[in-house]
């Protein structure tokens, strides 16, 4: 019999070291559901973004979207499944890693004008290779059509382990403010 998963809510954390004793590849999901109107529907994209201690991008190749499917040391990975999924490799980050933060956007490309105003039952879910859940974060449902963007989560390091965060901070400047506080060029 499999353990229940952590439910995480907005700023809480748990280790994955005591969930995963041996770490390895984690998978993180991402799932929402958008409302339909008589408008564009936003096209929602999720990413990671790879940061050093001091919470930028190692470089612009440490974001990991659809259109750059992993980190040049493969570590970080966008994979299919959930809505969209990313393989983290923990035993393979470098150590000048500290955080991984999963940052899900309204593609600005796409349908404009693109929100979280129609997104309901967000969520980011943390599981084993074998697809055991084991920590999930359902995202407070926003009507707030001026959020564009949203970190839902974090992994990062504490100590000698990894540790995961619910976030859940929304953007009202979209991927490119984001992209500016994390010192990545888009």
């Amino acid at each position: 019999m499999t353990a229940a998963a952590v439910k995480l809510v907005r700023g809480s954390n748990t280790s994955l070291g005591e969930l995963l004793p041996i770490l390895g590849t984690v998978v993180v999901g991402f799932g929402w559901k958008v409302i339909e109107g008589k408008g564009p529907i936003a096209e929602i994209v999720p990413s990671a973004i790879v940061c050093n201690a001091a919470g930028l991008a190692l470089s612009d190749e440490h974001l990991v979207f659809f259109n750059q499917l992993a980190t040049p040391d493969g570590a970080v990975e966008y994979v299919q499944g959930d809505e969209e999924q990313i393989e983290v490799d923990l035993a393979a980050i470098p150590e000048d890693v500290d955080k991984l933060v999963f940052v899900v956007y309204a593609d600005p490309d796409l349908r404009q004008p693109g929100n979280f105003g129609a997104v309901r039952n967000a969520y980011l879910r943390i599981c084993d290779r074998s697809g055991a859940e084991m920590v999930r974060y359902d995202i407070e449902d926003s009507s707030d059509i001026d959020v564009t963007a949203m970190i839902f989560g974090e992994i990062y390091r504490h100590r000698d382990t990894w540790k995961v965060r619910a976030v859940g901070q929304g953007y009202k400047t979209g991927l490119t403010g984001v992209a500016k506080d994390f010192g990545v060029t888009i």
